[in-house]
């Protein structure tokens, strides 16, 4: 301040008025200064770190579906509340507008998404037809297993629901209700084998009705100790096979049948080991749930989802039901039917913000490189884990990560090595976009940028040298932009809004992502670089990056 008193004794002038004017004015630059200052500190004390990431591009280490990314929706009703919030509204499979514009551009926008009809409630459900109730009841609050009393799917919402699916052009896979005509002894342990008659029903009017499902699953989260109640392992492979062969009698002459899929539960080596023995050859799908966060009113969800230890630690089940399964010779494939990382219906402004696509996505890169063939995010619609907002059904960050996972990243897995940066998750693909691969980088440090330089092994000899002059010879303005598109480099910068993890609105390379008034997912647009550059990742940042001239025997 002594400065600038010093300049408003300069410039004197004779008259008050203007006196004033030339003190605000000299007040004004040298607030001008002050924040030039500032901002110029943030810049030169930034921290930025060198990494290189190796990859091996000889052979994949894993392979997913085309289809890899899936949601699901739930059963819940509108007083389903956790730590005294009511989080699910209108996002039940019984209840969900599914006139709203933005719920089909949405679903649609993956061209297929693959939906999971399931959740604690589906084992309370019966279906209205010739089988099941003339009247149907919803489910109301009660005292009884999971808190409500058995509630009903009427055929009329499951017509609307298969409308919905063809025009979105979703791919659907159903949970039948496991305990039906069931009894429930002492330790929770469910008494005898189960009632199909229901189920059977809702599959042949399924059929009936030219309705297309992807596949049937079995119960929920049934295996092991279970929640609620639990069926041994033996009873269960045994249900699985009668479930298999109603499938292959109902859909008889079909060239394409619907998987067969379960238990829909947390891994259990020993329980998982012995059912996909006793069911492997009726059981095209083994899934297992996800929930490793803990509880969603955990005070601590954020810390451990930027932790690099705690995110490894993610990985113990996919490594070892890849192991039950290799063990077991069968050729059943591993899914997460249901992963919403923090249960209870997740917590607010942590699993439906920017900060959870950091654990999300490194679920996809982990899950996909132990040879997981699907992933079922939980959900959709509802809880506080969303893909969409439960009131808007506007995208929350997750839903534009899950679809910028589905465009760019190909179903062969790529071994990488990551050296000297702690706070990095990497993972490479071959790539859906070209001909190249596609890396993940997630930055979990708030502080550090850091600068990736790619070392691939075993790649094919491609004109390299043209390349690099091209690269040189633009630096100086001396090419045309055709000569290099092909060979550009297409990066996708994640960030949240103002840098808070905690927002719910994400940009895309700068640029905020959200519907227009029509209701219309917006274009997920690159923008490009030179091959050769290292990648630049920004703090609390997640960068997708198509590279197509690095070409690789595992993507031939």
């Amino acid at each position: 301040m002594a400065s600038c008193a010093k300049a408003a004794d300069k410039f004197a002038p004779n008259t008050l008025l203007y006196e004033m004017a030339s003190l605000l004015n000299i007040l004004g630059l040298c607030l001008w200064l002050f924040l030039t200052c500032q901002d110029s500190k943030k810049v030169v004390s930034q921290n930025i770190t060198q990494g290189s990431l190796f990859i091996n591009g000889s052979a994949s280490v894993g392979s997913t579906d085309e289809n890899f990314i899936c949601a699901t929706l739930d059963w819940w009703p509108p007083e389903k509340c956790d730590y005294g919030g009511c989080s699910w509204g209108n996002a039940s499979i019984l209840n969900l507008d599914l006139s709203n514009k933005v719920l089909l551009n949405a679903v649609k926008a993956f061209s297929p998404l693959k939906i999971r009809l399931g959740g604690t409630l589906q084992d309370k459900v019966v279906y209205q037809n010739a089988d099941g109730p003339r009247s149907c009841n919803e489910f109301v609050r009660s005292i009884e297993m999971f808190g409500f009393t058995e509630g009903c799917l009427p055929m009329s919402r499951w017509d609307e629901l298969n409308k919905f699916f063809t025009l979105a052009g979703a791919e659907v896979i159903f949970g039948l209700n496991a305990l039906h005509g069931r009894t429930i002894g002492p330790g929770n342990n469910v008494i005898g084998p189960w009632n199909s008659s229901n189920a059977e029903s809702l599959i042949k009017y399924t059929v009936s009705n030219n309705y297309t499902i992807y596949g049937w699953e079995l119960g929920n989260e049934l295996s092991g100790n279970g929640i609620g109640a639990s069926v041994a392992a033996d009873q269960y492979a045994s249900d699985v096979i009668h479930l298999q062969n109603i499938v292959q009698d109902v859909y008889k002459g079909f060239q394409s049948k619907p998987l067969v899929l379960g238990p829909g539960g947390f891994f259990d080596a020993g329980w998982f080991s012995q059912f996909i023995n006793e069911a492997s050859n009726s059981l095209q799908a083994v899934t297992h749930h996800i929930y490793n966060l803990g509880p969603g009113s955990d005070d601590h969800l954020v810390d451990k989802i930027l932790d690099p230890s705690y995110l490894d630690g993610g990985s113990q089940p996919f490594r070892d039901l890849q192991r039950v399964l290799k063990t077991s010779g069968a050729s059943t494939k591993a899914w997460v039917g249901e992963a919403g990382g923090a249960y209870n219906s997740g917590r607010n402004l942590v699993t439906n913000t920017f900060a959870f696509s950091f654990w999300y996505l490194d679920q996809l890169g982990m899950a996909s490189s132990y040879d997981t063939k699907t992933y079922c995010r939980q959900t959709l619609v509802g809880g506080n884990y969303g893909l969409l907002n439960t009131t808007t059904f506007v995208p929350n960050p997750d839903y534009y990560s899950a679809l910028l996972w589905h465009r760019l990243m190909g179903r062969n897995v790529l071994a990488t090595n990551l050296t000297a940066i702690k706070n990095l998750r990497a993972y490479a693909h071959c790539s859906k976009l070209s001909h190249g691969i596609t890396v993940l980088l997630i930055n979990l440090d708030a502080y550090a940028t850091v600068q990736v330089g790619l070392s691939v092994q075993n790649t094919i000899p491609t004109n390299r040298t043209s390349i690099w002059l091209l690269h040189q010879h633009s630096r100086h303005g001396k090419f045309t932009r055709y000569n290099l598109d092909s060979s550009m480099r297409k990066e996708y910068h994640l960030t949240a809004k103002h840098g808070n993890i905690h927002s719910q609105i994400v940009l895309l390379n700068g640029k905020i992502l959200s519907v227009d008034s029509s209701g219309t997912i917006p274009p997920l647009e690159p923008r490009t670089g030179y091959p050769s550059d290292p990648i630049t990742v920004a703090p609390f940042s997640i960068v997708f990056a198509d590279i197509p001239n690095i070409l690789v025997p595992a993507c031939k």
